[in-house]
């Protein structure tokens, strides 16, 4: 009879043991995750260095000498069709105040099918191409378009999807200002 207590007192502990281990993991997988969280606004623009559609090498690392918006956007994409034109006419605005990046998830795209999106919707901003999407990834991407304001010192001002084009318009001219 002793011997079976001891037994089953046995297979409670290395249960209870099993249990802890596995929440423990998990805790620390949560943990990691936490540090993966997408950029916020107040803080430091994830660093980056891309190729474009015209061949130059476009980045982002630190200080500038204008304020950037960065668009993430695909090809495919109803609302970042909807939003071309929009991002267009205010780069033909306010170019010479801030610099504008449309970075193609190229990733989740076909370079063909973006090069036919620039050329359709007469963009003529800088397109770099995030070819194996580690930087949508640092920027944790989940929705297109994504767009980032970051100001003259590397730091996220704003972050949003799709806005009106008088809301658009107003955000820009907040960072201009600023």
């Amino acid at each position: 009879m002793k011997r079976n207590i001891w037994v089953i007192a046995t297979a409670f502990v290395l249960a209870g043991f099993a249990v802890y281990q596995h929440y423990s993991e998990q805790d620390e997988y949560l943990t990691a995750s936490a540090f993966m969280a997408a950029p916020k606004t107040g803080y430091q623009a994830p660093p980056f260095e891309l190729k474009g559609m015209d061949g130059r090498t476009y980045a982002l690392n630190g200080k500038r000498d204008k304020p950037l918006l960065v668009n993430f956007w695909a090809s495919w994409c109803g609302p970042c069709k909807s939003e071309a034109p929009d991002l267009q006419k205010l780069y033909a605005k306010y170019g010479d105040r801030i610099d504008f990046y449309g970075v193609n998830v190229t990733q989740v795209d076909k370079e063909k099918d973006a090069r036919k999106f620039v050329e359709d919707y007469g963009i003529q901003f800088p397109v770099p191409m995030d070819k194996d999407g580690k930087v949508s990834q640092a920027y944790q991407v989940q929705a297109f378009p994504t767009t980032y304001l970051i100001d003259r010192n590397g730091v996220i001002r704003d972050a949003f999807y799709l806005l009106s084009p008088s809301e658009l318009e107003r955000r820009i001219k907040k960072i201009i200002e600023s």
